[in-house]
């Protein structure tokens, strides 16, 4: 099978080539996939890249195969697994169910029986695959970590990336007023998403005004936790959901961990952003998307060939909305 191989940690042009590789073999209680799309996301630039410095520690280089979100056919099914059959249409994830196969740049990846669901026949494969890591962050920032509706205020940092669009969305479904903070290109797509006042970064910074929110949900941390923390509401929650633009050892990753501090210090709530895979939410995200309430969007469509460049595309933090990688026709 074809699949997209990391050689060494850097630019992903000079790192990822495209080869043939063995194609996995599904285990108990696993299934294989044809792969039909995927999309890129945060840690796949960062693994490919190597930033921050601290997770080259826990990320192998040499032979990886990155990508997590799953969306393709049924090719073959482990001993044990019935809740598939042969030809059915998926997707998921491999997030959390083992990395000693192929990820999802690739052909075929095995993954988890428990972590697929079948795909609604409404929902194309490549919106199916930009619905996974992001849908499922935006969704947990919007109902778990800050459960928005009617007369709550959220403010979205980085509104016009992937979770940052799902998230708009979703809030806005809710009831919520949604203010979206993003750069000038972006303001009508934000608008058009349902964002109820669309701030231009570069015009204006939402810390130094006098207007607060509710939750913040922060897909940039570009401002101080000290200074984000003034545009909250009283009893309000701080969302991070970042891991920075910048480099260095420990990136954003350290901003992070500030935030936290300087939440127990001043009793300021702020939560962490659980997007992980459950069946229920991973439904929950494909109903609102079949409906009509949510659209993915997707800022380019790349095919597998093209690797490089669509991890490239997504390490110049300027992607509107999903990266999505296709294979096939």
């Amino acid at each position: 099978m074809k699949a997209v191989v990391q050689d060494r940690f850097g630019p992903p042009e000079q790192v990822l080539r495209v080869t043939d590789t063995d194609r996995p073999v599904p285990g108990p209680g696993e299934v294989l996939v044809r792969l039909r799309a995927t999309s890129v996301n945060t840690p796949d630039w960062i693994a490919v890249a190597g930033v921050p410095y601290a997770l080259r520690l826990a990320a192998r280089a040499e032979g990886a195969v990155r990508g997590t979100d799953i969306a393709g056919t049924v090719a073959a099914l482990g001993e044990g697994v019935t809740a598939f059959a042969l030809g059915d249409a998926v997707f998921g994830t491999k997030w959390g169910s083992g990395f000693a196969t192929a990820g999802t740049f690739a052909e075929y990846t095995v993954t988890a029986a428990d972590r697929l669901i079948a795909k609604p026949e409404a929902l194309a494969f490549t919106d199916a695959a930009a619905c996974v890591m992001s849908g499922l962050t935006a969704r947990a920032a919007a109902v778990d970590a800050f459960p928005t509706g009617p007369g709550t205020r959220l403010l979205v940092n980085g509104a016009s990336g992937g979770v940052g669009t799902f998230a708009v969305q979703i809030a806005k479904h809710r009831g919520a007023h949604v203010t979206a903070v993003c750069g000038p290109r972006n303001l009508d797509l934000v608008r058009d998403l349902g964002a109820d006042e669309a701030i231009d970064y570069t015009e204006r910074d939402f810390t130094a005004g006098p207007d607060q929110y509710d939750a913040i949900l922060d897909n940039v941390l570009n401002h101080p936790p000290r200074r984000s923390f003034r545009a909250l509401a009283p009893g309000g929650v701080y969302l991070p959901n970042s891991i920075g633009n910048t480099g260095g050892l420990l990136a954003g990753l350290a901003t992070m961990a500030g935030a936290n501090l300087r939440g127990m210090a001043t009793r300021t709530t702020v939560r962490s952003v659980d997007g992980n895979f459950t069946p229920d939410r991973l439904a929950e995200v494909a109903a609102l998307v079949t409906s009509g309430a949510v659209t993915p969007v997707i800022d380019r469509v790349y095919p597998l060939e093209e690797t490089p460049a669509a991890v490239a595309h997504m390490y110049t933090h300027h992607a509107r909305g999903n990266v999505v990688i296709t294979m096939g026709d």
